[in-house]
């Protein structure tokens, strides 16, 4: 019996560091050669930084990485309103077609990205709306509803119906209802949609061929044209600094979440 439990814990450790090898020599790889002298990504040609002082020079990275920041911003702040209040209100009401309803409002990330790009670019063209920032922010936006939908739906699935029933029957109105227990019970998951919607914005690239304009570039369009030309070790760099701040925040998010686990535990002795 020992024989075997060593055996499978041994198989076990060998299985987990195999994974973590696989998911992470990539990006470790990454991280190594944006030092890398050599244009040549594949060829180690000495320790160097010029790699961080091309990005730090290149103006269209630059707009580049500011238009991505932008639309990911303005696409996961829009899909957290439409997204949370979508989900709030089917809790609340009582209709044969609501299974349907939800249904159709889960298309936009079951629908394959191509077909939904051009969906997307014949409406705006039918329209006459010009291609440029306004069409990506209404475009990502429709696309990652579903994503905050889903998360808040899930919260208000687990929630205590007691508590809002309580506070109306004290008095609140429906819009103190939501604003003071529903809200802020619910935050949790809409920060969870708002980030993996940010994520899901900063990370295409299909749907943004099909709506951007001639004059506005995000980052992934930027990299995906590169590849024509070639790329160059500056990628690596910045895909090292991304890494780095990605840590930093996750690092400061669990610092803060430590903090208010202890201070919370202090009280309640």
């Amino acid at each position: 019996m020992r024989k075997g439990s060593f055996s499978r814990i041994k198989f076990s450790h060998i299985y987990i560091a195999l994974i973590l090898v696989i998911m992470y020599l990539p990006i470790l790889l990454i991280v190594i050669y944006s030092f890398n002298e050599s244009k040549i990504s594949s060829v180690w040609g000495g320790f160097s930084l010029k790699w961080y002082e091309a990005l730090r020079n290149d103006r269209a990275m630059h707009e580049a990485i500011r238009n991505s920041l932008v639309l990911g911003a303005l696409s996961c702040a829009s899909a957290a309103v439409i997204g949370t209040l979508g989900a709030v209100g089917m809790s609340r009401i009582k209709l044969r077609s609501k299974g349907a309803v939800e249904y159709i409002s889960m298309l936009p990330i079951m629908i394959p990205e191509i077909i939904l790009g051009m969906v997307f670019m014949t409406f705006f063209a039918l329209i006459g709306l010009p291609f440029g920032m306004t069409t990506l922010v209404i475009a990502h936006t429709a696309f990652c509803i579903p994503y905050v939908y889903m998360m808040v739906k899930a919260r208000l699935a687990g929630m205590d119906a007691s508590l809002p029933e309580a506070a109306r029957d004290l008095g609140a109105s429906e819009w103190r209802v939501f604003w003071d227990i529903t809200l802020p019970l619910t935050a949790p998951a809409i920060m969870s949609g708002m980030l993996l919607a940010f994520a899901m914005s900063l990370d295409d690239v299909v749907i943004s061929i099909f709506v951007t304009g001639a004059e506005t570039n995000t980052l992934p369009i930027k990299i995906y044209t590169q590849m024509k030309t070639g790329v160059t070790p500056e990628i690596n760099a910045l895909c090292t600094i991304i890494l780095a701040v990605t840590f930093l925040i996750v690092c400061l998010s669990g610092l803060i979440g430590g903090q208010r686990g202890e201070k919370g535990g202090h009280y309640e002795k």
